[in-house]
């Protein structure tokens, strides 16, 4: 299957599939051997045309009237997302939604691992917090070396965010979530995605507004 990871994938497909792998690992822990693209429509809520134009991304997946065979899809789909390969994570910030994180751990993903933690606060670096030792920024270049540490999170507020940011780009990461809003600034090579809480909840609020009435309609 390695052809499939040398196909660049449409953005947009590429952040479904772990919601797509997410949903199928819960089929095939209930004994589903095969779905067609209606039934697991329904279930990913996600049109069954775009079930199909993702999966066809992916090569010959399919058939048609027999739909898709569950577990080759696992296989295709953890192949592509390389969830067998540990994935250590960089966490900067260590505030109240730093530790939240940091206590989740991404238990659903066992590749998926915080490995440090980094906070320029004088009181807390150096300490150990629940299980986490939290490093001082100026130890983050030489403790992603040493823990072959790929990934960074980083919780710091918008108003400090590119710094911490250039931080994080200058110790090798390339692979970057940032939940401060706000766009920062980083080389092409790197790959940055944005987790804007405020605008998810407004969002929700407004097709909860706007679809329940015309629903009640």
């Amino acid at each position: 299957m390695e052809f499939l990871r040398e196909k660049k994938l449409p953005k947009a497909t590429a952040k479904r599939l772990p919601a797509y792998l997410r949903h199928l690992k819960l089929l095939d822990a209930t004994g589903v051997q095969r779905i067609k693209s209606k039934e697991f429509a329904e279930i990913t809520q996600v049109p069954s045309a775009t079930i199909r134009r993702d999966f066809s991304h992916l090569g010959e997946l399919g058939r048609s009237g027999y739909g898709y065979d569950v577990p080759y899809l696992i296989e295709v789909l953890s192949h592509i997302l390389e969830t067998n390969e540990e994935k250590k994570i960089a966490l900067i910030g260590f505030g109240n939604l730093g530790k939240a994180l940091a206590n989740n751990n991404f238990r659903r993903n066992e590749n998926l691992s915080v490995s440090a933690v980094f906070d320029n606060d004088p009181s807390i670096v150096g300490q150990t917090i629940g299980d986490q030792y939290v490093y001082g920024m100026d130890q983050l270049a030489a403790t992603v070396q040493e823990k072959g540490i790929t990934v960074a999170i980083s919780t710091v507020p918008s108003r400090y965010s590119q710094h911490a940011i250039d931080a994080i780009v200058d110790a090798g990461i390339t692979a970057i979530l940032n939940f401060a809003p706000d766009p920062v600034v980083v080389p092409k090579a790197v790959n940055i995605q944005y987790i804007d809480l405020t605008t998810e909840l407004q969002t929700l609020i407004f097709f909860d507004t706007t679809y329940s009435q015309k629903t009640k309609v």
